[in-house]
């Protein structure tokens, strides 16, 4: 009875056994399957991913992987230098004006005087593999990367001395995986050009150690008063301390902080064999002393107001014309040894500083105000172009890079402008002339806007020529004239030939007729402007240096050559230079007379008297004053301050010259009538003028009426 049961059971125990047998070996079949497939999934896509990322590298990196630190050599200053350049383009330097000192307090310090526990102590802590490795630690940055991508973290790591080095002299700290890769092959590719020792040198002198202090010379000064030489054991493992996070670890802010990592670095030598363990105990034990020391021999120059536009066009002209970011122009600027030959005329500057400098020669207001009367001078040669000499400001100069008024200060113009926007392109287009007649009137509607100013006192001329409608500096006249102009044409010439640099809103007949700009012009533009009129219609670029050289002598920026537009035809240059003459010598500006010497000018008085410019040229220089407030407020002065700051300049300068003349229209030109024929008109309102009278320099047989004021001619003046 039992038989056939157990003879069932060992059948189905085998056939269970067989089952079971091939449902394993099936298993293991399908996940050496899997396994393999998966294998060749990863080794394909690893392939590709080399492939793409040998690809990026090559196209994407190349070109950043070329450094070399000389690029950012750190111990040379830069120095500006006065200069003469001639006829051959040759530049003659002829004295330092100033050395660049960087805002980084910094001593350079040779391989050889670094002592030996600190470049120990650094290696310990940072880059324990630092003499085995080729620029790279794989182990931290496969481990850095593993982090990165498994932690969903940005803080890569894994840097070693080579790396964190290229990260402090190249400025570039991005925390992205271009950045690091970048810097790995930099790394790689510093480590094949220079050895360990330049390479540890350079760390240890570039890394910033807090307080202000760069290099292990100043942290040493900083913290405990003394030469990198005499430092100790101790005294070193406190210093490297602070390089992981100053703010963290600078000992003035946390000594504890600073305690625990300076035994963490003693036990990293120990460990590594750099010290003793006698040693390690002894400068475990041991407490530093620290003191605030100061470098009592730095001391940062305060640069002048010329030396500051240099600095800040050497720096633009790298970033546009080398391509570079501001911060890799400053830092080759005040650390690349660069010679730098600037336009000063030294002499010139020199008047131009005993009047603004000394407050106490400055005009007077008749209303006591406790307010400083401030100014800005830029004089310029207008064929060459160069900014002879350049003030941003009255009194003594306290600050470097503060508020510089020739550059940095945008104010209205006011009827300076007039001769730029107005006269000069209706002159150029040949619609008006000296002659053309116009009515002086507040009886006048403009064709393009509901707009027209009034004269200041409110009185009127009648019918007048252009020449005394300029002369006398009448809005109406102005007015009248950018309607025939419009203002699309006025704003064109301001911009596009002159370079000013205006908003939209702009393109107005009240701001480009009276000058009432949105953000205001700069001095320097108005001088480079000006230099159109004295140069039969030739603007020539203004410019504060002619070349740049590196320490060898190698050129870095060329300025030599003039950069000039073409902005007025020449003879309407010379026709509205002979009409400012006539304001040197019976208009608004005749308190700018130069005596035997002839000039040109024109002032400029803006809404509620809070700025008052000259801006006056002779056949030598232009020269363009600006006179106000910082906080802009009435001006109770008599006259002009701005045109009597320009005679006191443009005297002394011209003394020793030969007096020169202008050059005289070549074509008069027949009066036009786009205001109408006005030839009999006679005028409706007290006319404000005198009699006519001749200016000397006229054209022979031209009337000009002239007015006579000496004092406060006002709003459009």
């Amino acid at each position: 009875m039992n038989k056939p049961f157990r003879k069932f059971s060992r059948q189905t125990a085998h056939e269970i056994t067989d089952v079971a047998f091939n449902t394993v070996g099936g298993t293991i079949t399908a996940v050496l399957r899997v396994t393999i497939t998966l294998l060749l999934i990863f080794l394909c896509t690893g392939m590709i991913f080399a492939c793409i990322f040998a690809y990026y590298v090559k196209t994407c990196l190349s070109t950043e992987l070329n450094i070399t630190l000389e690029d950012y050599m750190i111990s040379l200053s830069s120095v500006i230098y006065t200069s003469e350049l001639d006829e051959q383009g040759n530049v003659t330097p002829l004295r330092s004006l100033a050395v660049l000192d960087s805002n980084e307090d910094r001593i350079w310090v040779e391989y050889e005087d670094i002592p030996l526990n600190m470049e120990h102590a650094a290696v310990a802590i940072e880059d324990k593999r630092f003499y085995d490795h080729k620029g790279v630690d794989w182990y931290r940055t496969a481990g850095a990367f593993v982090n990165m991508f498994i932690g969903m973290k940005n803080d890569f790591g894994g840097s070693t001395i080579t790396q964190q080095l290229i990260k402090n002299v190249t400025e570039n700290d991005d925390v992205t995986v271009q950045r690091k890769l970048v810097e790995i092959f930099q790394a790689m590719d510093l480590e094949k050009t220079y050895t360990k020792e330049e390479i540890i040198m350079w760390y240890l002198n570039v890394v910033y150690f807090g307080e202000g202090s760069y290099g292990i010379s100043m942290a040493a000064k900083t913290y405990f008063g003394k030469d990198v030489s005499q430092l100790d054991l101790c005294e070193c493992a406190s210093i490297i301390a602070i390089t992981n996070n100053p703010s963290r670890y600078d000992p003035f802010i946390s000594s504890e902080n600073n305690r625990t990592r300076r035994l963490d670095i003693l036990y990293e030598m120990y460990d590594q064999g750099y010290i003793s363990y006698a040693e390690y105990k002894a400068a475990s034990a041991e407490e530093p002393h620290f003191v605030r020391s100061e470098n009592d021999n730095y001391k940062q120059e305060i640069y002048s107001y010329y030396v500051e536009v240099v600095i800040d066009d050497v720096l633009n002209d790298l970033v546009e014309k080398k391509g570079l970011s501001m911060e890799a122009a400053q830092h080759l600027l005040y650390h690349g040894g660069y010679k730098i030959y600037c336009c000063m005329n030294e002499d010139y500057q020199a008047i131009v500083d005993s009047v603004l400098q000394d407050v106490a020669n400055l005009p007077k207001p008749y209303r006591e105000t406790a307010k400083q009367l401030q100014s800005a001078v830029v004089l310029m040669d207008p064929y060459s172009g160069n900014i002879l000499a350049l003030s941003g400001g009255t009194g003594m100069k306290d600050e470097s890079f503060g508020w510089n008024r020739a550059t940095d200060a945008h104010r209205p113009a006011g009827s300076a402008i007039k001769p730029l926007a107005v006269y000069g392109p209706a002159f150029d287009l040949g619609l008006i002339t000296q002659d053309t007649l116009v009515n002086d009137t507040a009886n006048i509607t403009l064709s393009g806007t509901s707009w027209y100013p009034r004269n200041y006192g409110g009185g009127y001329s009648g019918v007048i020529t252009i020449r005394q409608g300029l002369i006398s500096s009448l809005n109406t006249v102005a007015a009248q004239v950018m309607d025939k102009l419009t203002p699309a044409v006025a704003f064109e010439y301001l911009t596009d030939r002159m370079g000013f640099n205006l908003v939209t809103a702009d393109c107005d007949y009240a701001p480009l007729a009276l000058g009432q700009f949105t953000n205001g012009v700069t001095v320097r533009e108005m001088a480079q402007a000006y230099t159109s009129l004295d140069n039969d219609g030739v603007m020539t670029r203004g410019r504060t240096y002619y070349m740049v050289t590196d320490e060898n002598g190698n050129i870095v920026l060329d300025n030599r050559a003039n950069e000039t537009s073409q902005v007025f035809k020449a003879n309407t240059a010379r026709h509205i230079t002979n009409m400012l003459q006539g304001v040197m010598t019976g208009g608004t500006g005749v308190e700018a007379q130069l005596g035997a010497q002839v000039a040109a000018g024109k002032t400029g008085t803006t809404s509620d008297e809070y700025d008052r410019w000259f801006c006056g040229f002779t056949p030598y220089y232009v020269c363009a004053v600006w006179t106000g407030y910082d906080m802009p407020s009435y001006m109770y002065y008599s006259g002009n301050p701005a045109a009597q700051i320009w005679k006191r300049i443009m005297q002394p300068i011209h003394s020793s010259l030969p007096v020169k003349y202008f050059t005289d229209p070549t074509y008069w030109g027949v009066p036009t009538n786009i205001f109408g024929d006005l030839a009999v008109a006679t005028p409706e309102e007290e006319t404000l003028l005198p009699e006519t009278s001749v200016f000397p320099g006229d054209n022979p047989g031209t009337e000009s009426v002239i007015p006579d004021f000496t004092l406060d001619f006002g709003l459009g003046w």
